[in-house]
């Protein structure tokens, strides 16, 4: 009997009890705070007993608080199977040949708004099935590499993931899409840059900021707007590809060691950082931004470095940061540090001595700016000089994320001091650039008059 109410427990169990509801049921609930319409969704067993979610008409859901309802009436029902319907992919001759690697969540997934389920798509068919316009881009093959949630994404993953891409492009495809969670995505694409160098063919990795359940998914555009990256773009180099503006109207391509995601749940959350993105791209049509990138080439070959330490740790300087915080990460034997520092570089003097211990250990230690844009220029101050002359190397202008994955992947091969600075110091896919082109830091700030009248005359 309880099997009807998948996922719900206690208080609200005994709700859909007394009104004879179950889970998929299509029905009216009346609340002291108005009438709801939809189907009710399973939840799960970590979710509080307190609430029964619904999914809208519109395609959203909404948590009711049961001591709101005054009533609930079922409509009809239908049981949700969570099946996507297949359809083989087909075949068509001249166009590109494509490799989706899918490292988990959803890359793409239909709704079936009768039943409210959400059906993950994987399989070349199930892909077809779900986002059918992909079959007039590429010819599609997929794989599972793993299933992780983005978070739990790290050195193992980005090595087997190297390696998967340098096999899949000696086998002669003409591009790689990579289906990854958001979240993490930047430090995904950084060590991919490192560990795939020379690249003949585009490694493109994409995700979605909303869910395939929600009308404004951008899941299937961006999807379309990888694979066509990745079977005709002549930019042979690991791409994010997502929103550009929060509109529909274009992807945008960003160098993997200069992006960044800037904002919790916006569609155009990724940024490039200090640069412009590559190109733009929309159905048909990229549009290139730069001119200085790696070009796609005939040949199969790829050089690639699967390499990287683990003991490395990323630390944000805070002020009254006390000392301790250096000493526990080298008494636990890790081999280096990126600092996320204060305007050019700082932090504060009761750290030095902990610095110094650290160094005379051999741990590298680099130092990244907390203001993300512009450069670490540790001879300006006392304090920097100060920093510099216990070891500190500055980083110049990567992102503290891009650091942190460079210095991982380059102690997995050296720990010689000079190897590393000299490793860490030269640029490898424009994570250092000589300078900052004059649009490379725009934030536009709401409320100043001609921000204001650029929003409405265009828009965000």
């Amino acid at each position: 009997m309880l099997d009807i109410f998948k996922g719900y427990k206690g208080r609200a169990v005994e709700v859909l009890k007394s009104f004879k509801m179950r889970v998929w049921g299509n029905c009216t609930i009346n609340t002291t705070r108005g009438k709801f319409e939809g189907i009710i969704l399973p939840r799960s067993e970590n979710d509080d007993d307190k609430h029964i979610v619904l999914k809208l008409p519109t395609g959203y859901n909404v948590g009711i608080d049961i001591d709101t309802i005054t009533g609930m009436k079922e409509n009809s029902f239908k049981e949700a199977h969570y099946k996507i319907p297949e359809k083989e992919f087909p075949y068509t001759p001249g166009l590109p040949k494509v490799k989706l690697l899918g490292t988990g969540g959803t890359i793409a997934s239909r709704l079936d708004y009768r039943t409210g389920a959400v059906i993950p798509a994987f399989s070349p068919g199930e892909l077809y099935g779900a986002v059918p316009e992909l079959a007039e881009i590429c010819n599609l093959d997929t794989e599972k590499v793993f299933a992780v949630f983005s978070e739990n994404m790290g050195p193992e993953q980005y090595i087997k993931l190297a390696v998967s891409i340098g096999e899949e492009i000696k086998k002669g495809i003409d591009g790689i899409v990579i289906g990854h969670g958001t979240d993490t995505m930047h430090y995904t694409s950084a060590a991919l840059s490192f560990m795939l160098q020379d690249l003949p063919v585009p490694v493109v990795m994409v995700g979605s900021q909303r869910s395939s359940d929600r009308p404004s998914s951008d899941a299937a555009l961006n999807l379309m707007h990888a694979a066509y990256t990745a079977g005709n773009a002549d930019i042979a180099e690991v791409l994010v590809c997502m929103f550009g503006p929060t509109s529909d109207e274009y992807a945008l391509l960003h160098q993997g060691t200069r992006v960044r995601k800037m904002h919790s749940s916006y569609r155009s959350t990724f940024r490039t950082i200090g640069e412009t993105p590559i190109a733009s791209v929309k159905r048909g049509e990229i549009k290139p931004i730069k001119t200085d990138y790696n070009r796609r080439r005939d040949d199969k070959k790829v050089k690639v470095y699967p390499y990287f330490e683990e003991r490395i740790a990323m630390v944000y300087y805070y002020p009254n940061m006390h000392p301790d915080m250096i000493d526990s990460l080298v008494d636990n034997g890790y081999k280096g540090i990126v600092i996320i520092g204060t305007g050019l570089g700082h932090i504060n003097k009761p750290v030095y001595p902990a610095i110094k211990r650290a160094v005379a250990k051999g741990v590298h230690i680099y130092m990244t700016v907390q203001t993300l844009w512009g450069f670490v220029h540790m001879f300006v101050y006392d304090t920097g000089r100060d920093l510099m002359s216990m070891g500190i190397v500055p980083a110049e202008n990567m992102l503290p994320e891009t650091a942190y994955i460079k210095l991982g992947w380059v102690l997995g091969q050296t720990t010689d001091p000079e190897k590393v600075r000299d490793m860490m110091l030269t640029p490898i896919a424009r994570d250092i650039t000589e300078g900052e082109p004059y649009n490379g830091y725009l934030i536009f700030q709401g409320g100043i008059p001609e921000v204001e009248e650029f929003l409405k005359t265009f828009h965000k």
